[in-house]
């Protein structure tokens, strides 16, 4: 195939992307080559390749532009999923030509015809042939298994790609094609053409370089798109038979004038000649040309279908008046698979037959072409033969007993696959999850124990699976099926675990509320309203929603029946409450004291609760307790205190069930909190190590812009402002390609980027804190409780170091305001009076003592202000101090300024000087 050109510089050959991989994973050029089989001098001419290519200087820099771009999914020139055929492809030579040169450009391309003319293996024979020409791989996606509305969820999973909340799924496939010059194939798109056409102009609009074939029935209507139509065979219609024939029995003969009316008569299609051709060794070709010209004849009057299925319906209909009665049974039943079966999903669809039988008969199937092995053990009927054993199956009247059969099945297969949860349960959930989806779908939103337990189940699977928007649909129609007000109840709570695990907190609190009302008894509800009080405080963030707290605290007043809500006093569980076994009531006596810790604050009422919360024994109770007591000493500044409530927590979470949404909820908000308590205690080193950490064990998976900034804070505060300055521009891309959300608890890490450039002359100070305050939303750092004590950090620290003093006293004034949020209080204490040292301003000494206090919650504030005791006092052993703390928290450049300042300061002291 000539090759397809490309006038776009950033075009990756497939060795350049191999490269570019190592580039990012950070390994040497001589690793690179032993990786991949090349010498170092090959490696080390592509690695000059890609540095022009994408226009920068050095290897740091490519590697910080494609790090979060890589995939482990990508592999250079391979189209994912292409369907393996082990017989020759006949003819379709103009068809092949003028689809791979359509590809060149950048429209659509659509493969149309009738159903068994032959798009799919065309589409695939296209695929092999293309890949040289898509260095950035692809996939191959068979549509006809998937229902409404899992199209992006069908083609992401044979990308490779997953959620990665909270940037929607179509972004993650976007960011996948987007690599480089990729090729996406839809078949069997007839079904779902709305759908495929929304996600295609979507792609087309955000990766325009990437090839996108298409296979249906009907063409899609797309803008510009290239149309090739599939035509039946012609002249090698009649090779086709023969070879297919010959397959069957290699001593076939046949005069050609007898095979070319056979082929006349199936109208050229080929699935048509390859059912006709595994039926001539048995029948012969008289008896083969009667069969049809009866078939023909008997449904060549079908109404309501299109002309171009008629023929084919002919021949898949006269195939199956040749089977025997318990294969027509089966073949009917087996229809209610879209995505495929094994013997025991067939062998529940035929209830009055033992397993023995059913393999026998499959087998059978297989043998006249009616079903095709499509892994070990497994198996699937070809679409247009599952399509017509369909239409007999509810001609026959049988498709609500099919239905109900398969139901239990599913059912049955959801839950023992979620008893494997933990461990390889995935391989098999995919194989089965098309059709679990497509039977729950098939249900009514009634009470029904089938359809709820599928439901549920399904749910878990999907949540474990990271396919989390997806569970919380599961579980909402586990709700509706649900045949109790209890198991209703739960399922509504495991919807809102789901949904506070990915950080909704609007859907959370919602979803609590609704699961509030049908609580029957007064424990559960009680409980329930607990928690969303809670979520309201966890997930929502800010003061701007006093008046939804309000509302729900009213409502956990009524049913707690709490003598004390409006005198703020300590508060229990009220009488009802207390109803029910002993455990339950301690569970919920924790949860509303931790509850009413929130509403109210105050260090003793969350004392109160995180005891509360011991004595039940319930770790996920605790672990929500003790985060409320986190927040508690946060506020009066007690930072150590706050280090070793997070070290609790994280060895909590060390045995929960990452694949559980409550508990996943809670492992995501420990990493979060011990992250943060680390550095606000100044202990970089751990900050470092707990960000990593939580990248690795995050059950949610991987968050573009959420994650970055727990790295970007130590690492700048380290002084490792190469590494910061690759992570910097991924996490603001991410930020933007998630819509911008306001992020105010984010926006430190941008400040802190802005420090980097600040300190290391990079010249982009300015930019990076006006980029700060575009995703806090705000104008004026100081303005924010959440950024004012971090900001005054940044640009106090940024003046002590560039000896910009005109603004030092309103910045030190900044610096020794009182702070609503006091996660980084020491840090802006620090260096408001080292500034103030600095720059001489009246008061030094006593802003210095002011700021004293601090040095016992944080080490950065200890060495930050022995220096700055160093600087006021000319004293020598103080900056020494500063070197130690310094160097025990690994802030290189910080010791490397204390160090500068020693240096100084002996060489005015030496008789030289």
């Amino acid at each position: 195939m000539r090759r397809m050109l490309s006038s776009d510089p950033h075009e990756l050959s497939p060795r350049e992307v191999e490269v570019l991989a190592g580039v990012a994973e950070q390994l040497t050029n001589a690793q690179i080559a032993r990786r991949l089989q090349v010498s170092v001098r090959t490696v080390e001419s592509h690695v000059s390749s890609l540095l022009r290519k994408h226009g920068v200087v050095n290897r740091t820099a490519l590697a910080a532009m494609n790090r979060h771009r890589s995939s482990p999914s990508v592999k250079p020139g391979h189209i994912a999923q292409i369907p393996v055929s082990h017989t020759s492809f006949v003819g379709r030579r103009q068809e092949r030509q003028e689809t791979l040169a359509a590809l060149e450009h950048a429209a659509p391309v659509c493969l149309v015809g009738p159903g068994g003319v032959g798009k799919t293996r065309l589409g695939a024979i296209v695929a092999q042939a293309a890949a040289a020409s898509f260095p950035s791989g692809g996939a191959f996606v068979d549509l006809a298994p998937v229902g409404e509305g899992f199209v992006l969820r069908a083609v992401a999973d044979a990308l490779g790609v997953a959620e990665r909340p909270p940037l929607p799924l179509t972004q993650v496939v976007a960011d996948r094609l987007a690599l480089g010059r990729s090729l996406l194939v839809l078949d069997n798109c007839e079904h779902l053409l709305e759908e495929v056409g929304d996600l295609v102009e979507g792609l087309r609009a955000t990766c325009p370089r990437a090839g996108i074939l298409i296979a249906s029935r009907e063409r899609p209507g797309l803008a510009g798109e290239r149309v090739i139509t599939v035509p039946p065979l012609a002249g090698e219609a009649e090779t086709l038979f023969l070879e297919r024939a010959r397959a069957v029995d290699p001593a076939f003969t046949a005069e050609p004038a007898l095979i070319a009316e056979v082929c006349a008569r199936l109208d050229g299609l080929p699935l048509a000649i390859e059912l006709a051709a595994s039926r001539v060794a048995a029948l012969g070709m008289d008896a083969l040309l009667v069969g049809l010209q009866d078939r023909l004849r008997l449904l060549s009057g079908a109404r309501g279908r299109p002309q171009r299925h008629r023929s084919l319906r002919a021949v898949i209909g006269w195939s199956y008046d040749l089977l025997d009665d318990e294969e027509r049974g089966l073949l009917r039943r087996l229809s209610v698979f879209a995505g495929g079966f094994d013997l025991a999903a067939a062998t529940a669809v035929m209830p009055d037959m033992t397993p023995s039988a059913v393999a026998d008969i499959i087998g059978r199937l297989v043998d006249k072409s009616l079903a095709g092995v499509v892994g070990r053990s497994r198996w699937r009927l070809l679409e247009t033969i599952r399509a017509f054993a369909a239409d007999r199956l509810a001609d026959d009247g049988e498709a609500g007993a099919a239905l109900r059969s398969r139901l239990r099945w599913a059912a049955q297969a959801a839950v023992t696959l979620e008893a494997r949860l933990g461990g390889g349960w995935q391989p098999q959930f995919d194989l089965v999850a098309d059709d679990l989806r497509a039977t729950l779908a098939d249900t009514p939103a009634v009470p029904d124990r089938d359809a709820h337990r599928l439901a549920r189940s399904l749910a878990h699977l999907a949540f474990a699976r990271r396919f989390h928007r997806e569970a919380i649909d599961h579980y909402l129609a586990a709700a509706e099926r649900a045949c109790a007000a209890a198991d209703r109840h739960q399922d509504l709570m495991n919807a809102a675990d789901t949904a506070a695990a990915i950080a909704d907190g609007r859907l959370a609190l919602s979803l609590l509320l609704r699961a509030a009302e049908q609580a029957g008894d007064a424990g559960p509800r009680t409980a329930t309203l607990a928690s969303a009080l809670a979520v309201s405080y966890r997930y929502l963030g800010g003061d701007g929603h006093a008046s939804v707290r309000e509302h729900v605290a009213r409502l956990l007043q009524a049913a707690s029946g709490d003598p004390t809500a409006e005198t703020g006093a300590a508060v229990g569980a009220g009488p009802d409450v207390t109803a029910g076994p002993a455990s339950a009531a301690a569970r919920t006596a924790a949860l509303v004291a931790t509850a009413w810790a929130w509403h109210r604050g105050g260090l003793e009422l969350a004392r109160s609760a995180a005891d509360s919360a011991r004595e039940c024994g319930d770790t996920l109770v605790l672990l929500s307790a003790l985060d409320v007591l986190t927040r508690a000493n946060a506020r009066v500044g007690r930072m150590r205190t706050v280090q070793r409530i997070s070290q609790e927590r994280l060895t909590l979470i060390k045995d929960l069930p990452a694949h559980e949404p409550a508990a996943a909820a809670e492992i995501v908000d420990t990493f979060h909190s011990a992250a943060r308590a680390a550095l606000c205690v100044g202990d970089l080193p751990e900050a470092i190590a707990l960000a990593g950490r939580a990248e690795r064990e995050d059950p949610i998976g991987e968050h573009p812009y959420l994650s970055i900034p727990k790295l970007i804070r130590p690492l700048v505060l380290s002084g490792r402002f190469p590494e910061v300055f690759e992570q910097a521009q991924s996490m603001w891309q991410a930020w933007h390609q998630a819509g911008r959300p306001r992020s105010t608890w984010l926006s430190t890490g941008v400040y802190a980027v802005a420090l980097a450039h600040g300190l290391a002359g990079g010249g982009e100070f300015d930019l990076w804190r006006s980029r700060a305050l575009e995703m806090a939303g705000i104008a004026d750092a100081a303005a924010s409780p959440v950024l004012a004590a971090f900001a005054v950090f940044v640009e106090a620290r940024v003046a002590v170091h560039t000896r910009a003093y005109d603004q030092a006293a309103a910045l030190v004034d900044r610096a020794f305001a009182p702070f609503s949020i006091r996660w980084y209080e020491s840090y802006a204490r620090a260096a408001g009076a080292e500034l103030a040292v600095v720059a001489g301003l009246p008061g030094a000494a006593e802003r210095v003592a002011a700021a004293m206090p601090y040095a016992e919650e944080s080490t950065w504030a200890a060495a930050g202000l022995a220096r700055a005791r160093g600087i006021l006092y000319d004293d020598p052993d103080a900056l020494a101090e500063a070197v130690e703390l310094w160097t025990s928290i690994d802030a290189r450049f910080e010791r490397a300024c204390t160090l500068r300042l020693l240096a100084d300061r002996k060489r005015a002291d030496s008789p030289v000087a």
